[in-house]
């Protein structure tokens, strides 16, 4: 879900790339589109914003390194604060932003659509990079977007809809919806498939022990 959100903000809001992480432990792949390569892990600017996007999961014995890497270089080069964008699967659909911050202070600051996370644990890239914010007193906040566990357009829309309240933006966010509409239609497409396929050997085998 992150990464619909970040792709989708840095097509909108036209960030340029300035480079790229890679490592030998990254899965040996790269990303195409429209015949052209990308490298899967890539730095985005554009004026006061820079934005990491990543195409490949970040396996657990990576983060804490690739945070801790990602977190110091924030600091050379006086970030003010970090934004980490995450999916968390209730299988509800609110679609509801939760957040959490890495000092109590800056609760004062979410949006007033997100909703404090009162308990629970954040594992992963988005874990260690709140950690590593904290460890070297850069603000944080993490957002979660309520989702399923597929591609969730409508979950990444509720996000930058939390980010335009945030940073007074102003990003249109009906080409996500339109996209949430398309994959629920595919879903529910695809259910209504295997719901008559259940039907139909139920059928043949009912058919089966009438013969039998």
């Amino acid at each position: 879900m992150g990464s619909i959100a970040v792709s989708y903000l840095i097509d909108v809001l036209e960030f340029q790339e300035i480079g790229h992480i890679r490592s030998k432990f990254f899965p040996p792949m790269v990303l195409m589109s429209n015949g052209v390569i990308s490298i899967p892990v890539r730095i985005y600017a554009k004026d006061k914003f820079i934005a990491i996007l990543a195409d490949i999961p970040i396996q657990p014995g990576l983060c804490y390194e690739v945070a801790k890497t990602l977190v110091s270089w924030f600091t050379s080069i006086f970030i003010k604060e970090i934004i980490v964008i995450a999916g968390i699967v209730t299988n509800e659909p609110e679609h509801r932003i939760f957040a959490t911050v890495t000092e109590k202070d800056h609760l004062e600051t979410l949006p007033e659509a997100c909703i404090p996370l009162e308990i629970g644990n954040i594992s992963g890239i988005t874990g260690s990079i709140l950690m590593e914010a904290k460890m070297q007193k850069i603000p944080g906040i993490g957002l979660l977007a309520e989702t399923v566990n597929a591609p969730d357009p409508r979950a990444s829309a509720s996000t930058i809809s939390a980010l335009n309240t945030y940073f007074s933006l102003d990003m249109d966010v009906s080409a996500l919806l339109e996209q949430a509409e398309s994959i629920e239609a595919q879903m529910h497409s695809l259910a209504e498939d295997v719901s008559n396929s259940n039907a139909d050997d139920m059928q043949k085998r009912e058919m089966l022990q009438m013969y039998g």
